[in-house]
This record gives structure tokens, sequence and C-alpha cells, in this order.
């Protein structure tokens, strides 16, 4: 493989050859394809910190699922209540106790909210909570920030990452929609707000609030790079909305439990109406969850008229995950460990980003972080992640891929797991210090 000279991908590359006679470009989720190595890598196994591909390479791994392995692959808690579950039938599309348990956990570690639905996806649990917001005002718009994902879902699919020559004005950004295929009269029910800007986002919500049922936010920004909000800017837009009668959501999917067991902002003081969570809290598996506030959650069916179901909704296997994970993410030592590895790893990337002259941000926030290329100071906002080297992103992650270190290609997010140990960072340090040599050649 010439993108890689010395890494052997050759067994993965056969199996793209194969997948791509039964499924549309090979893959089955368009970020699992790597442009600069014009396919994917085929995985064999997970376990702890590492991921082993089928052409017998290990890699210490900071893609994580995307971020729903905090636990690392394959926790023996998890596999244990996967276990647990296959000895009862694979309960699905019942109640059980086990829910009511996890429901009341999430409840305590998210105060301020009252009324707990599960579901599947990401994307599910943003579309669903959209529509409980519309249900329960009466109103059809919504307002999201430029640059912040919320799945692939058509209400709220615009402008996670839109070429700048199509989103308008930074005051007033375009609603530029993420992927062919969405209705365009949808972009008519859309107001796109900029990211740390309080004077323009006041401007855009007084002028359409009256529309508007929801803002929906993440309030971390990890899809962009870990953008983070100031307090200052956090508390207007609970304000702004309190006063405007708009359900203010958090999509926590990402950033739910990155920082601290709840809420990745929960030292900020602001509570939203809704929240959103994925990804973390179903220990690897599929799961997501919609609380809120009683009156917002209760204009779901059967009470309300928000339809709110699904077979898989809380099927017990992903429930028991859920429950796996918490227990393990509410012990005294879960979060001093995982910020005692944050701690090293960022510092010594800034240490060998200095040392090799390389002009490169780290923004670490909690077990999740981001790398931007070519910028010397924190950004505040999608635009300014515009301006990274991407070129050199590349580089540095092939370079780091055939040394044994796994981050996602071009991804705007990585991070590591509660499995990840010191010995991990130091070894992931040293690759990275051969990388940046490497690049900087």
């Amino acid at each position: 493989m010439s993108k890689t000279d010395d890494l052997d991908l050759s067994r993965s590359r056969q199996l793209h050859a194969r997948a791509r006679r039964v499924m549309p470009g090979g893959v089955n989720a368009s970020a699992r394809y790597d442009p600069a190595l014009e396919q994917p890598i085929f995985m064999e196994r997970g376990q702890g910190a590492y991921v082993y591909d089928v052409d017998c390479h290990r890699y210490i791994d900071y893609n994580m699922s995307h971020g729903a392995s905090l636990l690392g692959h394959g926790h023996p808690a998890v596999v244990a209540a996967v276990q647990e579950v296959l000895a009862k039938g694979i309960l699905c599309a019942y109640e059980t106790e086990i829910q009511v348990e996890v429901a009341e956990e999430l409840l305590r570690l998210f105060p301020g909210h009252d009324l707990v639905r599960f579901t599947g996806s990401g994307t599910e649990a943003t579309w669903h909570a959209l529509r409980i917001a519309r249900a329960y005002t009466g109103r059809m718009g919504v307002a999201k920030f430029e640059g912040h994902y919320h799945g692939v879902n058509d209400t709220v699919g615009f402008s996670c990452r839109p070429r700048l020559e199509l989103a308008g004005e930074p005051t007033a950004p375009r609603p530029v929609p993420d992927s062919a295929g969405i209705p365009p009269e949808n972009a008519t029910r859309v107001t796109v707000l900029p990211f740390n800007d309080a004077a323009a986002v006041e401007r855009l919500l007084r002028e359409n609030g009256r529309l508007i049922a929801a803002l929906i936010m993440e309030p971390i920004n990890y899809d962009a790079q870990g953008l983070r909000p100031t307090p200052e800017f956090l508390r207007l837009v609970r304000d702004l909305t309190r006063e405007m009668g708009i359900v203010l959501i958090f999509d926590e999917v990402l950033c739910g439990f990155r920082v601290r067991p709840g809420s990745a902002v929960a030292d900020m003081g602001v509570t939203p109406d809704m929240t959103v969570l994925g990804k973390a809290v179903g220990g690897g598996l599929p799961l997501s969850v919609i609380m809120g506030r009683g009156d917002i959650m209760n204009a779901c069916t059967p009470v309300g008229p928000a339809l709110q179901s699904g077979t898989y909704n809380a099927h017990l296997m992903q429930v028991v995950g859920a429950r796996a994970f918490l227990q393990e993410a509410t012990k005294p030592e879960f979060y001093a460990h995982l910020n005692a590895l944050g701690e090293r790893l960022y510092s010594g990337m800034r240490e060998i980003f200095d040392r090799r002259d390389i002009v490169a941000w780290v923004q670490g926030i909690g077990a999740r972080f981001g790398l931007l290329f070519g910028l010397s100071e924190e950004p505040r906002n999608y635009r300014d992640t515009m301006r990274q080297d991407m070129g050199m992103m590349a580089r540095f992650h092939l370079a780091c891929l055939k040394r044994g270190v796994y981050l996602h290609h071009f991804s705007p997010h990585h991070g590591y797991s509660i499995a990840h140990t010191m010995a991990d960072i130091e070894e992931t340090l040293d690759v990275m210090d051969q990388a940046a040599q490497e690049i900087v050649r």
C-alpha cells in the first residue's frame, strides 16, 4: 500500500473489493471509508484499549467506537451483562424492571429532569426529542448551531460541516444541507446560529423565536474539535430560550459522561429542558436516551399526542449494558484514572509539537480531544476550525497508523477509555513523536 509504505493492509483491501460488490462503497457507514487509504480498515476484534485488524496489526485505539466504548472494548461487566440477557431469552419489545432501575439512576445523575424514554441510535434520540418539543409547544421551527451535529436527521441535518462559500455571513449563517435527499423545504424551518456569538444569537432568536419549538445544541461541540461555550454564552442561551418558551435540548450523545458522571457542563450551572444521551451510556451497545421535564416528556404517547415507540426501544441487551456502564462510571476511581491519562496525553502532545516546531492546537476536554494543525489558539466556533491544515492532519494520522496508533481518519474528535493505561499513553506519545518528526521532514 503506497499510501502507508510499510503498513500491509492487503487482507483489508481484498475484503473491501468483496464488500464493494454487495454494499455501496463497500462500507456500512460512510465514515468508515478512509479517503487517504482509499479503503476502510477491516477490524477482527477489540480488547480493552486495542483493536486488531484482519492483517494482524494491533493498534492502540483512539477512536473507541466514535466514543461509544468509554469502558474499552469488551469490558468484563458488559460481557457479563450480555451473557445474563442471553440466558433470559434476549427479551425484546417488553418492559422489564431493569429499564426502571437504569432510568432512576440516570435521573439521579441529571438533576432537573423528571422522565426518561429509551431508543436506539443518537439520530433516533434527537429526532424524537425534536418531535416531542414540537408537540409540546405547538411550533414547528427548530434552531441549531453551525458546526453542531445531531445525527443523520432530516429535521436538523443542516450546517454541520458546511463549505464556507455556501454558509452565508458569520453572524447570520445560512442553512446548508448536510446531505442530498433532505427536502429543501426543511431549510425554511431551521434557524442556524453562530456559536459563542451572544449578540447574533439574541438577534436571530428574537427575530424567529415565535416560530421555534426547540433549540438543540452540543454543550461541548466535540463534532467541531471540542469547542467550548463560554459560561456567559451558555447562560444567555438558557435565559433567552426560557423567556421565549423555546425548549432547550442538550445533545450529549457524544459529550455525556466524557468529563464527569452526568452532564459534561454540570459545572456551568445551566440545566436544559431536555437532554439526549448515547454512545458511552450503552457501554458499547446501541442505546440512546431522551430525558426531560415532566410536562414536556408527557407529550409522549400514551399520555400525550407525540408518538414515540419502537420494537427495539430499551432492548434488554442494551439496557443491561447501560446498567453495567453506570455502575462502573460512578465508582470514585473512574474519573480520577481518566483525568490522569488525559493530563499526561494532552501535555505530552503539546510538548512534542512545541519541540518539533509544529503549529498545532490540542483541544483536550475530558476523555476526548481534537487536534488542529495550523492553529495556535483555542477556536471559538466552527469557522475558526476551518483554518486548520487538513493535509498535515492526514499525514500525521497516517504516520501514527503505520506505527500502531489508530486516530480515525479526518475525524474531528479522538478519545481514550478507562481501559487505557499510562503505559499505553507513553507508547502513544513515543509514536506521535516519531510521526511528528516524519511530517516535518
